[in-house]
């Protein structure tokens, strides 16, 4: 099935694929021919999720899937939310990103937090909803050289078995510590696609 993700990180498209598996093929709109950026004006997730979906949408008028993820950081109020991919600042990247989440943090042994992930799904013109957490915490320091965002402070509560359950990441692992094949398996984003990708399957029918 071909399907357009309405993204320009290639980190987002090369997850998405690896999650989907066969029988997806995923373009992004600058194979498309679209290259401008969707301005995200939302006040939540699932604003900002929508708004993307439905303006390459209207561009193509094609099926399509866009998703809005964020950092919930319970001792700052939820911040950086909406604000996760600019919470340094315009013409920051996650490593500024991920010091100044770090700072404001500090010492404080409050440091729950948890990713969320809602991807809108656009199919016939019409929208669907997706949303996937993953729970965890937030480190004292960045750990890891895998997976991308603010990976190398996120520490998931639980981790993949070797019998496909879970286990509690006694270790404290970051997400960038861990392979990407057990990234994706607990990941926010992979929860959402595989509600997506089963709602998908049960239309087929």
């Amino acid at each position: 099935m071909k399907i357009i993700f309405a993204t320009a990180n290639k980190g987002k498209l090369r997850e998405a694929g690896e999650i989907l598996g066969n029988g997806w093929e995923l373009v992004s709109p600058a194979e498309m021919g679209i290259t401008e950026d969707i301005e995200e004006t939302g006040e939540t997730l699932k604003d900002n999720s929508l708004l993307k979906a439905t303006c390459i949408h209207e561009k193509t008028g094609l099926d399509c899937f866009a998703d809005d993820t964020g950092l919930e950081v319970d001792a700052l109020g939820g911040a950086p939310g909406v604000h996760t991919a600019r919470y340094a600042g315009e013409g920051h990247d996650f490593q500024a990103n991920m010091d100044k989440l770090l700072a404001e943090l500090g010492d404080s042994p409050s440091r729950t937090a948890r990713f969320r992930s809602v991807v809108t799904l656009i199919l016939g013109g019409e929208a669907f909803f997706f949303d996937g957490r993953l729970e965890g915490r937030i480190a004292f320091s960045k750990s890891g050289n895998g997976g991308f965002g603010y990976d190398p402070v996120f520490i998931p509560d639980e981790l993949p078995s070797n019998d496909g359950g879970l286990v509690p990441n006694t270790d404290n692992l970051t997400l960038a510590d861990i392979p990407e094949e057990d990234k994706n398996a607990i990941s926010h984003r992979g929860k959402a696609l595989r509600m997506m990708a089963a709602f998908l399957k049960e239309r087929e029918k």
